[in-house]
């Protein structure tokens, strides 16, 4: 049965990249976005397998993704580089170090902006997830996009939305209910969709 969230290339760039993962045995997907922006989080990364598929999977979607890392990264030269894969420079030192406070204000500054944020921050299995992206979702007030990468039915996009409420205990389950089913290559590095416990606490 073809995915209801099949993604229907329109473009060269898009067929290609639809194309390249059907021969690989993947089907892109894309559930309907609500609106223009979001952060996007992805779960699970457990091989280097993934970064491949991702691509091939920005190509077959057609939105460009971008994502925030500090100014440091992006020194002359090499800065642009950064910036053409997608990077916006934040300075830390600024406004107290307040990092998600800044991630806000470049929202507010575009009108079409898919910003991704690693939320496990590694291939190997962490104790819990990093909850910098929903904060950044709340102060934004925008939607995450959940990304996922499926091995077991070898599917590879967007399945759905969440709009944060600010609960963070309760939005977690459903982001915990949505990723329950998905399988990385490696299932033994999958972390455990939980949280950091002063997180849970300071939510409570």
């Amino acid at each position: 049965m073809k995915h209801p969230y099949a993604i229907q290339p329109r473009t060269p760039w898009q067929r290609f990249g639809v194309w390249a993962l059907q021969r690989l045995g993947w089907t892109p997907v894309m559930a309907p976005p609500p609106g223009q922006k979001f952060v996007l989080v992805g779960y699970p990364h457990t091989s280097n397998w993934d970064f491949l598929y991702a691509l091939l999977w920005g190509m077959a979607s057609g939105t460009r993704f971008r994502w925030v890392g500090k100014k440091e990264l992006f020194p002359p030269v090499l800065g642009v580089v950064m910036r053409w894969l997608g990077g916006i420079p934040v300075d830390r030192a600024k406004a107290g170090g307040d990092f998600v406070g800044q991630v806000a204000r470049i929202f507010e500054q575009h009108d079409n902006l898919w910003v991704v944020v690693a939320a496990e921050g590694t291939r190997s299995r962490a104790p819990y997830w990093k909850s910098g992206f929903y904060y950044m979702a709340l102060k934004a007030r925008v939607p995450i996009a959940l990304a996922y990468i499926d091995y077991r039915k070898k599917e590879v996009g967007v399945g759905g939305y969440l709009t944060p409420t600010g609960d963070l205990e309760a939005d977690f389950e459903q982001i915990r209910a949505f990723y329950q089913d998905k399988a990385g290559k490696d299932p033994r590095k999958q972390s455990p969709i939980r949280l950091k416990p002063k997180d849970s606490e300071a939510s409570t």
